[in-house]
């Protein structure tokens, strides 16, 4: 493996998704010993060459050789492409760099409500800026998903059930509306925050659910392990509220949510 001289990372410590890729290029090679260093430990002769309020939304990787400084995709392309040309080479064709390029700033943009740490709500906090298309695309996308793979779900729980993606979906929306609503007010500002939040629960919640599709159990089961995994889904939704200070009252309306939707479906589905 072809190691980047002369280069330093600033990656974002308090995001382990951060974390876990820069520290593979230490361990793979590709970076030197001493080619990253922790945002909120970044020394003042670096500090000084980075715009850092850009590198909060956008990796930076500094040449300390000609002192320039890249960002973003730029910086990860760089440093893959000092090993695999060719893989550089096919990600800057302009449909692939455009998807990446997208993608790169949907995780980011988004990367707090994905994995949060209480080091957010402090000063030296490496928390990008809010982007309302980007926190959408990630509502929408959990909410596609999650209304789809419940569909698969509860057609496991209920038999006479036909998976019906329509009303999935209408519930999903249901919860952020519900949710929307009521937290507007209570959160102000701090609204996209917990939205976002949220629908990790839900994600985490779907993700739960998918390894039971592969396999066939009886009723009791899925209806148990539904249980559980809404259990699993509270208490991340109580722990996220609590290490962002968002308070108990979102939690205690996102379960009123769960259990009167939940008795709707029910009512549905015995009167369908």
């Amino acid at each position: 493996m072809k190691t980047l001289q002369n280069h330093i990372l600033i990656y974002d410590n308090d995001c382990p998704m951060c974390n876990i890729y820069s520290k593979g290029f230490i361990k793979s090679g590709m970076l030197d010993e001493n080619g990253r260093e922790a945002f909120s430990e970044i020394s003042p002769e670096i500090k000084n060459n980075i715009d850092l309020h850009r590198s909060k939304n956008e990796i930076a990787l500094i040449d300390m050789k000609n002192n320039k400084v890249i960002y973003g995709l730029e910086s990860l392309l760089t440093i893959i492409g000092n090993s695999f040309p060719t893989l550089e080479k096919m990600a800057r064709i302009k449909p692939f760099h455009w998807s990446f390029q997208r993608l790169y700033k949907f995780v980011s943009y988004n990367r707090k409500q994905i994995i949060p740490s209480a080091k957010d709500l402090t000063e030296d906090n490496c928390v990008p800026d809010f982007n309302l298309k980007y926190r959408l695309f990630y509502i929408a996308f959990v909410l596609i998903f999650s209304a789809y793979v419940l569909g698969f779900y509860n057609q496991r729980l209920f038999t006479d059930f036909k998976k019906n993606f329509g009303l999935e979906f209408f519930i999903c929306c249901m919860q952020i509306l519900w949710q929307s609503t009521f937290m507007r007010i209570y959160l102000k500002e701090k609204i996209w925050d917990y939205l976002g939040n949220m629908m990790t629960v839900s994600l985490i919640g779907t993700l739960l659910l998918i390894p039971t599709l592969f396999f066939h159990f009886d009723q009791l089961f899925y209806f148990i392990y539904f249980g559980i995994v809404v259990f699993i889904m509270f208490l991340e939704h109580w722990r996220r509220c609590k290490m962002l200070k968002f308070g108990i009252v979102p939690t205690i309306s996102w379960m009123i949510f769960r259990i009167t939707f939940g008795g709707v479906l029910l009512y549905i589905v015995s009167n369908s």
